[in-house]
């Protein structure tokens, strides 16, 4: 273990991260009442320039009126380098105080871009003498900001999670596809030819190494790794593939930009009962192990180890904060 402990961020059930149009009043009612751990009232990517303004009404009237209980709320806010973004966070820090849990700060590109919404956001809270502090959540969207993420990760105490945006980081990169998310058939590889000449293709995920990296900084500050969209809402199967691999590579939780993705989600990046199981079989060997004086053990076969106890706690850790969600 190394001599810096890697201090956590606010806990919160980050399974799903439901996006919502700050312009359609009707789709963020309905939001509160679904099963998101947290829902994004957006107002950059969502909302038409000349709707901007009145979508900035509706969500401090959403944060207002609405029972958000039992979930997280977030604003994205938009970009620094609108007139808009400004009056997002004044207006909404003083006209629905202490309503908003987390901002979403779109494309972050430099740790100086988090340092920059940290200080008005701290001077909007100290003047409404407000005690909750408003935590932040990243889109890492750009080739500037997955280049800079190991610095914008820490920038401020308030960051809380890592999102990866996938379109706009495409658009960025110039990777040639349209789609938003999921694979692509262009990337992929062939097998060497077999007797008879025949070739294999295997598709690659061309997003791996932005996750994975992405992933790496985010834990290694204490904040939560969450994959983004996945555009195509009519295909349950592809969106279940692609939350499956975020979640074998670290990721908490996925967003869903259409209802029928919330239910995906939520069960994909909950342990299930089998795994909960086996982990907790885990912990019972290492313990026993630890009285009899030895380092590891082994169960079903398997090597087990110090390292197995945090891997069980993770999981077991993960299985309370869902019940208790509940």
């Amino acid at each position: 273990m190394s001599f810096k402990i890697v201090e956590q961020c606010t806990p919160r059930l980050n399974r799903t991260e439901f996006a919502v149009p700050g312009s359609n009043p009707k789709f963020i009612e309905k939001a509160a009442s679904s099963k998101a751990d947290v829902v994004f009232l957006d107002l950059e990517d969502a909302v038409a320039p000349d709707d901007k303004v009145q979508a900035r009404k509706n969500v401090i009237a959403a944060l207002n009126d609405l029972d958000w209980s039992g979930k997280t709320i977030s604003v994205r806010i938009n970009g620094l380098d609108t007139h808009f973004m400004y009056r997002d966070v004044v207006d909404i820090i003083e006209q629905a105080p202490g309503k908003a849990d987390l901002f979403m700060i779109p494309k972050v590109g430099t740790a100086a871009d988090v340092y920059a919404v940290d200080m008005l956001v701290t001077q909007c809270e100290m003047a409404m003498k407000l005690t909750k502090r408003i935590g932040f959540e990243l889109i890492i969207e750009t080739a500037l900001g997955m280049a800079n993420v190991n610095e914008i990760a820490p920038a401020s105490k308030r960051n809380e999670s890592l999102h990866f945006g996938v379109a706009d980081y495409a658009a960025s990169t110039k990777a040639r596809t349209t789609k938003i998310g999921g694979p692509n058939p262009a990337y992929h590889v062939l097998t060497d030819a077999d007797d008879k000449g025949g070739r294999e293709v295997h598709w690659g995920d061309m997003w791996h190494y932005a996750i994975a990296r992405m992933v790496v900084a985010a834990r290694a500050n204490g904040l939560r790794p969450i994959d983004g969209p996945f555009g195509d809402f009519s295909d349950p199967e592809g969106y279940k593939a692609q939350a499956s691999r975020a979640s074998v590579l670290g990721c908490e939780g996925k967003w869903a930009i259409h209802p029928s993705q919330i239910d995906i989600a939520n069960e994909l990046f909950s342990p299930s009962e089998k795994e909960v199981s086996q982990a907790k079989r885990i912990l019972e060997a290492m313990e026993q192990a630890a009285k009899e004086g030895k380092g590891a053990v082994s169960l079903d076969g398997r090597l087990i180890d110090i390292a197995s106890i945090k891997q069980a706690q993770n999981l077991v850790q993960k299985a309370e904060q869902v019940s208790g969600h509940k």
